[in-house]
């Protein structure tokens, strides 16, 4: 199956890692974890995290995840992401690189 990626900040990352867990800050406020497709990280990046650093990517394989992975687009237009709709086990992540 095909890897999504979450971009966050180092330190969150850094403290998922030391819990096993990662539980996303906006996780808390809508009630999933924000994810793209390869092919939609240089456009999320622009949109929301422009000019920001200290930024990690991590790689998550699906099939790693217990709970729900949903594709939607909840803002409007064609172009459909994937939510993670609970907290996400760092056991599934495969990979975390730093991201520019």
């Amino acid at each position: 199956m095909e890897s999504i990626f979450h971009i966050t900040s180092a330190s969150e990352a850094d403290r998922a890692t030391g819990s096993g867990t990662s539980c996303a800050e906006a996780f808390h406020a809508d009630g999933f974890v924000h994810c793209s497709y390869r092919h939609q990280l240089l456009e999320v990046a622009n949109r929301h995290f422009a000019g920001r650093t200290g930024l990690v990517l991590l790689e998550i394989d699906r099939s790693k995840l217990a709970c729900k992975v949903v594709d939607e687009n909840l803002e409007g237009g064609t172009e459909v992401y994937p939510h993670v709709y609970g907290p996400l086990p760092m056991a599934a992540v495969v990979g975390i690189y730093e991201f520019p």
